[in-house]
């Protein structure tokens, strides 16, 4: 006879099948906003033989040193995608964030499962219940927002080493003193610096769960010996967690973002708290990038209501953890507050951020299912349920998930592009001018420099002191034909960004295109001191030398830059410029060239290109698409040589479809540009 698949199988299975297809059209979404300095710009991670210098060397983990930080295993992940893809593939990033995803999902199903079975008796009903938590955690449309974006992989890292080594402790009471659960904590030190949090949870586990001893007993002198124990166990792992997390911390300067004012940052955290609580019923005014800011008014009413909640959620931990049948609430509750504590504590210049939440409704998710099963017992012991009532209740269940599954559907299709993410946040944060000015950065890579200026304008209303956005103002002025005022805004952000170095890359080369050499270079010197790793300030300082002849300079550059991107051609290129002190790119083709793989036709391209024999160039694009369609590199130098025949059009389709292979290639987006704004004076 053949063997049923169980009830809880058959669910767990749906809910796996379902949390794919909601997650389906996600994988090949672009990287976005922090994601540009920590992957796409960041040098270190295309060569694996960095992973070990990840773990010292604070510079490796952004190409922005107001970014520098110490999370070398989020770094050391980035690095196996860039080599699983052999470049910047978002599909092997996306991919590789989704699975830790789901191990966590496992995790919490033994959690959910272990910490249910200790007050509930029905041991198949606990497990079913577990598996539906685990389910509506993997699927939860929030945590699409952590999901997608691709450095936020921190929050999911950290979160399940903290599961891990919660889970251990649980399962394996009789092996704490030889530490082993402290091994996986060790390790998510070095993903984010929420991990301390894991003493705070294994400290009430330990009260409610071990010691049956409630939040209030906490303070009664005659349990003081029980918690001195508690704390005593758990001292060697607040030691050895505390030390690797010092190490890290003693390895940056200062945390970024850190500008917010503390007491009335403190204040407004209630508020924010109410905020997650109510998008874990209710996830429908997600944004990328919030305008919330801190409440400087003690009577404001939100700062009241925020107080209000907060009180009431801790009368309700107190009076849950009274009673045995409802522990799992009281613990979850505890989970949700702790886990919220290292943001709300630091003043950070962001009130709110959505990738909070994804450690936080572990948490709620416990407490809910906890309620939710304490309540389906007291129902079942007063009047069984009939099968109809089954039927309602499994479809109410199903209903809650499909839901979910279709906001996170929703959500990755905001995530898809840079277009359609910083849209979606002028519309749910419309006075944040960070998101208003990148929003008018995608219109300007498009060639739409009216709507870009608009938007720009509106962006300085609210942050009339952001460096950034005085560079972007520079390039779309240039662009436009108004060099004298670009000029003035590069200055502008230097005035106000003087310690980043894209204040001084950006007007460096707009100082080259017009011809400053002088300034450009030393220009690009003030942003190499600042970050040595600078390939952008490197870029510009061999363009300037190749142009002004300058080629023991040349020479110089170009090893240094070869030496951080050893098999890069241009610079391989600008190399030879220099050795033999006349412009190779202007050498002329060999008339017979040997092509076996798409590199070498693109090789040639670029010697076509740089010949001036454009068709050439065009026609050895076609050929390296026959071998690599996905070429995007190919598409571009097509682009770049329809650009130079003034075949408008052409230049712009071919530009596109490299855009659509690789949405941050910052060539190809320049080429577009070029090519729209000619057609459009054309016209």
């Amino acid at each position: 006879m053949k063997r049923v698949l169980s009830y809880p199988v058959i669910v767990a299975t749906a809910i796996f099948i379902l949390v794919v297809i909601s997650y389906s059209n996600h994988f090949n979404n672009g990287f976005h906003f922090d994601d540009m300095h920590t992957i796409v710009n960041n040098v270190h991670i295309r060569n694996l033989k960095n992973i070990p210098a990840f773990y010292s060397d604070p510079k490796m983990f952004s190409a922005s040193p107001a970014h520098w930080g110490m999370r070398p295993l989020v770094t050391t992940t980035l690095a196996i995608d860039y080599f699983l893809g052999n470049g910047l593939k978002p599909f092997f990033f996306q991919l590789s964030t989704f699975i830790w995803h789901l191990l966590l999902v496992i995790l919490l199903y033994f959690i959910f499962r272990n910490l249910l079975n200790r007050t509930f008796a029905d041991k198949k009903l606990t497990s079913l219940t577990a598996i539906l938590g685990a389910g509506w955690f993997a699927i939860h449309t929030a945590n699409a927002e952590t999901l997608n974006y691709i450095i936020s992989r921190s929050d999911v890292l950290s979160t399940f080493f903290i599961a891990l080594s919660f889970l251990l402790f649980v399962l394996l009471p009789g092996k704490r003193k030889y530490l082993l659960y402290v091994i996986p904590a060790i390790i998510g030190v070095f993903a984010k610096e929420t991990v301390p949090v894991l003493v705070l949870l294994l400290f009430f586990y330990l009260l409610f769960f071990e010691s049956g001893l409630s939040v209030a007993d906490i303070f009664k002198p005659k349990h003081f010996k029980t918690i001195l124990n508690i704390v005593l166990q758990l001292l060697p792992s607040i030691i050895i967690i505390a030390g690797f997390q010092l190490y890290t911390l003693s390895k940056i300067k200062a945390i970024e973002g850190v500008s917010n004012p503390a007491g009335y940052y403190m204040l407004t955290q209630p508020y924010v708290w109410l905020r997650y609580c109510i998008a874990f019923f209710l996830p429908g005014n997600l944004s990328a990038d919030s305008d919330w800011g801190v409440i400087t008014n003690v009577f404001d009413e939100r700062i009241i209501i925020g107080l209000v909640f907060f009180s009431i959620l801790l009368i309700t931990v107190i009076k849950t953890s009274a009673k045995k049948e409802t522990e799992p609430i009281a613990f979850g509750l505890v989970w949700f507050i702790t886990s919220l504590l290292p943001t709300s504590l630091v003043p950070f210049s962001e009130v709110t951020n959505d990738h909070r939440m994804y450690f936080a409704f572990i948490g709620l998710t416990l407490a809910l299912i906890a309620f939710i099963l304490l309540q389906v017992q007291k129902y079942n012991q007063r009047k069984p349920f009939s099968v109809s009532r089954k039927i309602v209740f499994a479809t109410v269940i199903g209903a809650a998930f499909l839901l979910q599954s279709f906001g996170v559907y929703q959500r990755n299709k905001v995530w898809k592009t840079e277009e359609s993410l910083w849209l979606d946040v002028t519309k749910k944060s419309p006075m944040n001018g960070r998101g208003l000015m990148n929003y008018g950065l995608t219109q300007m890579e498009k060639g739409n420099y009216t709507v870009a200026n608009e938007y720009f304008e509106k962006a300085l209303v609210y942050t009339p002191y952001y460096h950034s956005l005085f560079i972007n103002l520079g390039i779309l002025k240039n662009a436009m034909g108004n060099p004298a005022e670009a000029d003035s805004y590069f200055k502008k952000a230097i005035l106000y960004g003087p310690n980043y170095v894209e204040s001084y890359t950006f007007y460096s080369r707009f100082l080259s295109q017009n011809n400053r050499f002088d300034e450009s270079v030393s220009m690009s010197e003030k942003a190499l001191s600042i970050d040595s790793y600078s390939t952008m300030s490197l870029n510009n300082l061999m363009t300037v030398y190749l142009q002004t002849q300058n080629w023991n300079k040349l020479v110089q550059t170009a090893q240094r830059y070869l030496s951080i991107i050893p098999d890069d051609k241009n610079a391989m290129l600008y190399l030879e410029s220099g050795n033999n002190k006349r412009n190779m790119f202007m050498a002329n083709a060999p008339t017979q060239i040997k092509n076996t793989t798409a590199e070498d036709y693109l090789s040639t391209s670029l010697i076509y290109y740089n010949n001036k024999e454009y068709e050439k160039c065009i026609n050895t694009c076609y050929e390296a698409l026959k071998i690599k369609p996905n070429l995007a590199e190919a598409y571009n130098n097509m682009g770049a040589a329809y650009n130079q025949l003034g075949q408008w059009q052409k230049g712009i389709e071919a530009c596109t479809k490299a855009l659509q292979i690789n949405p941050n290639f910052p060539l190809a987006k320049a080429n577009l540009e070029w090519a729209k704004n000619h057609l459009n004076k054309a016209k």
